[in-house]
């Protein structure tokens, strides 16, 4: 007993000393709005002018108000179109600008925002830690409710305790602290097989929407699709005005050992960031909560990032769209003003308003329509011209061949990130598992994708639809469980329209388990160097469960 009480203290020592140069400011737990306390002490922070700070949380739950937040503008990549949201403030949490060194430390804490916000900002810093908490919502805006009856035109509905409602002149409405709707899209949840697909969405067909107990409602249709009981919808509206959590321009990002409970609004978005290390995270509803839904779309989403993005032995359960995507952004070459000056353009609705590149930094001019890089160039200045367009001077002139292409591309080379996707499980996705579309070295192992809708892996490129770069160079896909997913549980697929050579070089698929349900294993196109060999394909498929078309240099054996 002697023995354990010391190694109980020893243990406590490790837990409790910190050298006595990093200083700590400590949040007590605090009743109510504890959004200022909280931004008091992450400004207290700044104004250690860079030497090391642990904000440290109690085991309480602290409330964040849309209310009381920090509003600031920023332009977040994948979110929304100015015609959708001409307004781009974000109502921030935990606003953290220019810091350097600086650790959160939860200790269990549960931080719950109220209303439509962004749960954090990390812009501009260096060296920043975020661990030992969950993250959730008191009115998360996916709605849940659970088909109880169905009948020939109407359906009876238990509305989730924590869905906020109301009937509005015969429709069904849901609502939170700062927000209302009643026609949206949805999802089904089916907890039988544990999947979850898009869906018709109810609200939008409700002829009549009946109150007939507390959290029982009836609705009542012209024309109802087959639902069963026991199914689950999530809903939401369309617009992804803020998002759970943004990260630009900062370098040294580390979160770890935190539960997002619910990711409002959009997913942990980092776009323009250097090195981000993600550990220990669990992306799924809270363990008893009732809930099925963890995240209005994306889960982790990486936008134009450079140095090494690292995610692993995390959970990713309950998404509305892809847990993980990594990709770059293709900018459209509008005009030459001189051999060495351009102007480009964001393309995509849901894309624009931050700065892609910085002085040094190494672009390519790609063609849109094969997607082949057709010169290397560094960047001497770039400039807004305004939130959709950039100007860039180039160090050297562009020949006139490149310059007389009509649609060319520009895709920033440097924040390229390498990526590690490692010992993950992925569940209850509507589509796919993971996109990835860098030219540096990736490495996608010991994951288990479990019922993905759509491939548990794709790999991608286009510069003409949602103009997300690039090629890849050097892929390794190795010891992972594709568990019935959608058909392919790989996809190899760029969108290039004109076949002027591979788009894609140096991917390896090894050793990998698929378990097929039908379909396919593999679907490659536009690859050279593709290498396919170890793998155990079981379960039934239709005809051969490797495709490869358009490739070269192809070693393809199960």
């Amino acid at each position: 007993m002697r023995r354990y009480i010391f190694l109980l203290f020893l243990t406590a020592g490790i837990l409790t000393a910190r050298p006595a140069h990093i200083r700590s400011i400590n949040v007590p737990a605090i009743e109510g709005d504890a959004t200022q306390a909280l931004q008091q002490a992450i400004n207290e922070a700044a104004g250690y002018g860079g030497k090391p700070v642990v904000i440290q949380l109690q085991n309480a739950d602290y409330h964040l108000y849309r209310s009381s937040s920090t509003e600031r503008p920023y332009h977040v990549s994948n979110t929304t179109s100015e015609k959708e949201n001409p307004d781009v403030t974000k109502h921030i949490g935990l606003w953290m600008k220019g810091l350097r060194n600086v650790t959160l430390s939860g200790r269990g804490a549960r931080l719950i925002t109220h209303g439509e916000m962004t749960a954090f900002v990390i812009d501009s810093c260096r060296n920043i830690r975020l661990t030992g908490f969950t993250l959730n919502a008191a009115d998360p805006t996916v709605p849940e409710m659970t088909v109880t009856e169905t009948g020939e035109d109407e359906m009876t509905v238990s509305i989730h305790p924590q869905t906020r409602y109301s009937i509005r002149d015969g429709r069904l409405w849901f609502e939170g602290d700062s927000w209302a709707w009643s026609t949206g899209i949805a999802q089904i949840y089916d907890p039988e097989r544990d999947i979850t697909w898009r869906s018709w969405m109810p609200l939008n067909d409700q002829l009549k929407a009946e109150q007939i107990g507390p959290g029982r409602v009836r609705l009542s249709f012209r024309e109802m699709p087959v639902v069963k009981p026991g199914y689950v919808f999530q809903m939401r509206d369309s617009y992804r005005d803020e998002v759970c959590g943004l990260i630009q321009y900062s370098r040294d990002v580390s979160l770890d050992n935190l539960h997002v409970a619910f990711a409002g609004n959009f997913s942990i978005v980092a776009q323009m960031t250097e090195n981000l290390t993600y550990r220990h995270l669990t992306l799924e509803p809270e363990p008893g909560s009732g809930r099925t839904c963890a995240g209005f779309a994306d889960f982790l989403h990486f936008s134009g990032c450079a140095g090494r993005v690292l995610v692993e032995d995390s959970r990713f359960v309950g998404s509305q769209d892809d847990p993980i995507n990594v990709h770059g952004t293709h900018l459209s070459v509008r005009e030459f003003t001189s051999p060495t000056e351009l102007r480009v353009r964001y393309m995509h609705g849901q894309t624009f308003g931050f700065q892609s590149f910085l002085p040094g930094n190494q672009v390519d001019f790609v063609d849109a329509h094969t997607l082949l890089p057709l010169g290397t160039f560094r960047v001497r200045e770039a400039r807004m011209l305004n939130p959709r367009e950039i100007m860039v001077r180039l160090t050297r002139p562009v020949p006139q061949t490149i310059r007389d292409n009509p649609e060319l591309v520009l895709e920033n080379v440097t924040f390229t990130p390498e990526v590690v996707v490692r010992n993950n499980y992925f569940a209850r996705v509507p589509t796919r598992g993971i996109l990835v579309s860098t030219r540096r070295a990736v490495l996608i192992e010991g994951n288990l994708f479990f019922r993905t809708q759509h491939s548990g892996v794709l790999i991608a490129d286009d510069a003409r639809s949602w103009y997300e770069s690039g090629m890849v160079r050097d892929v390794t896909i190795r010891g992972n469980r594709f568990v019935e997913c959608g058909s392919p549980a790989i996809l190899i697929a760029p969108e290039n329209d004109r076949n002027a050579g591979c788009v894609h070089r140096g991917i390896c698929i090894e050793n990998n388990h698929f378990r097929l349900s039908g379909g396919k294993a593999v679907s490659a196109r536009s690859v050279d160097g593709l290498r396919i060999q170890g793998n155990t394909i079981t379960g039934p498929s239709d005809g051969e469960p490797i495709q490869v078309r358009d490739c070269e240099n192809v070693q393809a054996l199960p």
